[in-house]
């Protein structure tokens, strides 16, 4: 993932929902899949997967943060 500059909340937001759309485009479509032919198995694991991608972008968050904090 590319490094970005976030001086305000606008862009901050705007960052957000760029990054949930990359989520929801890269997992979901696993998950919708998964459902939809009733693989429980595979369900878990996408679902798993989905809450690991957002999981990694509140950390990466979290970790941006804090280097603006030092």
């Amino acid at each position: 993932m590319d490094t970005v500059a976030i001086d305000n909340r606008s862009e901050f937001a705007l960052w957000a929902i760029q990054r949930a759309q990359e989520i929801v485009t890269q997992q979901g479509a696993a998950l919708a899949m998964a459902a939809r032919d009733m693989n429980d198995e595979e369900l878990a694991k996408t679902a798993s997967e989905l809450g690991s991608a957002i999981s990694d972008a509140l950390l990466d968050v979290f970790d941006g943060l804090m280097l603006t904090e030092e």
